[in-house]
């Protein structure tokens, strides 16, 4: 579990959105976008940075406006106000110099059905200008690093949901971008293809690029994000409030040969019975904070206790969604 921190929006407005985005020219700046269809206002106020080198991700429940989002910033949906800065340019203004930077893996993106993987990915490269050796030794490279090697030769009607994903992210990564944005890149990926992506996010951020990832994979995301955006009803929290949330209480699950031992060594240290909840033969109790955790683990083995198990019954993300989803107040 990696220790999320809030991805704090853009610095005051008397910087401007183009200073800021100076000041992370590899990275994603947005800044109070808006992005409304008739009656429905999809996106009201989003603003956020993601930094060269880190893993973003973006959380939210359905129809809070991610996928809206989303294609404003891969160039693809305009947006009616606010400012977004890829690697330093708009994705409006120039929309050539953003999609030569940024990789863009959507939800579910189509396939030529009758070509390879391996040609697949080659015309891919010549569509970004690379000259055929070029195209050819990068699409080598890539069926290697998504682990579709032996499929290689294979048309890609062939591909089951994940590894069609996995091709995706290939065709994502052909012209090597600075900028990478996943929409749900884990969707239909076995457990140990998620194992693969989560090591090869974090190796292309430790690269230096910037990775917003969009996933309802919560506890995925957990293992390679190192800040988190959340956005509902269109508006994204402010910093100070997933940070709140962070540190609100959550329960902890606490495991012990002698249940009941565990229970009376609670309550002598000052957890009441009606804070304590059975879940199978584990009890779950609410502490506000890893440094409450360890105060009460030392505790419980000072106390004689024997513990078999003392964790998070939840993830941080999947923490932070429900306190924000359920609080409802994202100012």
């Amino acid at each position: 579990m990696r220790n999320l921190a809030p991805v704090k929006p853009p610095r005051s407005t008397k910087l401007g959105a183009m200073t800021v985005a100076q000041l992370v020219s590899g990275g994603i700046v947005v800044d109070h976008v808006r992005r409304s269809f008739g009656s429905v206002h999809a996106v009201r106020d989003a603003s956020f940075t993601a930094m060269p080198g880190t893993v973003t991700g973006l959380i939210g429940p359905n129809g809070s406006g991610k996928t809206t989002l989303m294609l404003m910033l891969a160039s693809l949906l305009q947006p009616e106000g606010g400012s977004i800065r890829i690697a330093g340019f708009d994705p409006m203004d120039a929309t050539a110099e953003v999609r030569s930077r940024m990789g863009w893996m959507p939800d579910v993106l189509g396939s030529w059905a009758n070509l390879s993987v391996r040609s697949t990915l080659e015309y891919t490269a010549r569509m970004y200008g690379m000259d055929l050796p070029a195209a050819s030794a990068r699409a080598g490279e890539l069926v290697s690093i998504v682990d579709l090697a032996e499929l290689a030769s294979s048309p890609t009607r062939v591909l089951s949901r994940g590894q069609k994903q996995r091709l995706s992210l290939a065709r994502a990564l052909v012209h090597n971008p600075e900028v990478l944005l996943l929409d749900e890149p884990a969707s239909g990926l076995d457990p140990g293809a998620r194992t693969h992506l989560r090591v090869l996010v974090r190796r292309l951020a430790a690269e230096g690029k910037t990775i917003l990832v969009s996933s309802h994979v919560l506890a995925e995301l957990d293992e390679m994000a190192d800040g988190v955006v959340y956005i509902d009803g269109g508006v994204t929290a402010s910093a100070d409030v997933v940070a709140r949330s962070r540190a609100s209480a959550r329960p902890w699950r606490i495991r012990s040969s002698n249940i009941e031992a565990l229970r009376a060594s609670l309550i002598s240290v000052g957890i009441t019975d009606a804070e304590i909840t059975t879940d199978r033969k584990d009890l779950l109790v609410p502490l506000s904070g890893e440094d409450a955790a360890a105060t009460l683990l030392v505790s419980l083995i000072r106390s004689g206790v024997v513990i078999s198990a003392f964790a998070p019954a939840v993830g941080d993300l999947e923490h932070t969604f429900l306190d924000l989803s359920s609080s409802g107040d994202l100012t």
